[in-house]
C-alpha cells in the first residue's frame, strides 16, 4: 500500500510541476530539482537518477522579447550561459559559477526568428498558374 501511494505522489508531483492540464506542452513529463532560472523566465531542472544526456532539460518561458511563445519553443530561447550547463559541457550552472563577460557577446540574448520572417515574407508558391 506505501508504495502505490509513493507512486501516486509520484504521478501527481509530476502532473502538478508540468503545469497540470498542460503539461503535454513539455512532451515529457518529469520530476527534478530546479537549478536555476535565466532573465528570461526559462526554468533549468536536473534529476540525477536519468541517464546521461537526459538528465538535464528547460521549461520555456510562455513569453520571450514582447512574442507569445507558448506554443512555438525554439532551442535558440536558451542563453549562452545556460547552454553550457544543458548540454553538460560544464556540471557548473550559472547559478553557482557565474560565465566571464566578453565585449562581443550581446547582452540581450533573441531567439531565432528566422523561420518566422520567412514563412510569412517569403511564401512563395512553385507551382504554375494557369
Amino acid at each position: 500500500m506505501m508504495e502505490f501511494l509513493q507512486v501516486l505522489k509520484r504521478g501527481l508531483d509530476q502532473l502538478s510541476g508540468h503545469g497540470g492540464l498542460f503539461f503535454f506542452r513539455a512532451n515529457d513529463v518529469r520530476v527534478g530539482t530546479l537549478v536555476g532560472e535565466d532573465k528570461y523566465g526559462n526554468k533549468y531542472y536536473e534529476d540525477n537518477r536519468q541517464f546521461f544526456g537526459r538528465h538535464r532539460w528547460v521549461i520555456y518561458t510562455t513569453e520571450m522579447n514582447g512574442k507569445n511563445t507558448f506554443w512555438d519553443v525554439d532551442g535558440s530561447m536558451v542563453p549562452p550561459e545556460w547552454h553550457r550547463w544543458l548540454h553538460s559541457i560544464t556540471d557548473d550552472p550559472p547559478t553557482t559559477k557565474p560565465p566571464t563577460s566578453h565585449k562581443f557577446i550581446w547582452t540581450n540574448h533573441k531567439f531565432n526568428v528566422s523561420c518566422f520572417l520567412s514563412m510569412a515574407l517569403k511564401c512563395v508558391s512553385y507551382y504554375k498558374h494557369t
